[in-house]
């Protein structure tokens, strides 16, 4: 990955109280796994900017490496990354990401 792409994708994440770096955009999510991961943000009432990683290839490829993580889409919470849709899952069931958010003091979502 090359030092601009790095660059580009850590002021992303670290500009932003929560990244999701998905396939397609939250009104139209072009992978289950990403409209699921969309869906559980919303439940939780969180604002959040998204990554349309389909239109940066660059970004496509360069999150792999910056999280070492093999699939999208990708969560990061105040520059921390959680997980995929999986863990999302996971931690929303367990109510974990709920309290995640709230510990971090991430902002509701605009209205």
């Amino acid at each position: 990955m090359s030092d601009a792409v790095n660059a580009k994708i850590d002021a992303m994440v670290t500009s932003n109280d929560v990244v999701l770096f998905m396939k397609g955009t939250p009104l139209f999510p072009q992978c289950g796994f990403s409209s699921k991961a969309v869906a559980i943000l919303e439940h939780l009432g969180v604002g959040f900017e998204s990554v349309d990683v389909l239109q940066d290839m660059e970004v496509r490829q360069g999150i792999k490496e910056f999280s070492d993580w093999p699939t999208i889409p990708q969560l990061y919470v105040k520059g921390e990354f959680i997980g995929g849709s999986d863990i999302m899952m996971e931690m929303y069931e367990a109510g974990e990401l709920g309290e995640l958010m709230a510990e971090k003091k991430v902002a509701p979502a605009a209205s």
